[in-house]
């Protein structure tokens, strides 16, 4: 079955504690069941993973380019507004990338306006809960 890789930043490991009245109640864990159960009615394996590190998610991206991944579904948190490291990582693979974001960034403080990975990414769904993975692993299934 073909992969498809859903890769998460920095402090993603604290939904459903951090700013639930902003990301929602849902913890990762819950995230990665939807996302899992969703994957197998479309036919695809995941590889659900969460870092806190910016080199872990760039070798992630490397990884899934290499293992020929279907694509990679990526919340880069915080590093969405600062990582032109991401960013480069995200153009120099094949594998279509998806940014996704539970809040609205744009709604949001105007630092957060700016996405050097959305500059990069095949497209961006923004502001649905943890619904956006779900339409983000509709979105590659039809990549």
């Amino acid at each position: 079955m073909p992969t498809i890789f859903v890769l998460n930043g920095p402090n993603l490991n604290l939904l459903g504690l951090r700013e639930p009245e902003v990301y929602g109640h849902d913890t990762l864990d819950d995230i990665a069941g939807q996302v899992e159960d969703r994957a197998r009615e479309l036919g695809f394996d995941v590889e659900f993973r969460q870092s806190n590190h910016e080199g872990h998610l760039i070798d992630w991206l490397h990884e899934a380019n290499a293992d020929g991944a279907k694509a990679v579904i990526l919340n880069p948190g915080g590093y969405t507004h600062t990582s032109v490291a991401l960013h480069d990582a995200v153009k120099a693979v094949s594998v279509p990338v998806i940014e996704v974001h539970l809040s609205n960034p744009h709604a949001r403080e105007p630092f957060r306006h700016r996405s050097y990975i959305g500059k990069a990414a095949k497209g961006t769904i923004a502001g649905f809960g943890a619904l956006g993975y779900l339409l983000a692993l509709d979105a590659a299934a039809r990549l």
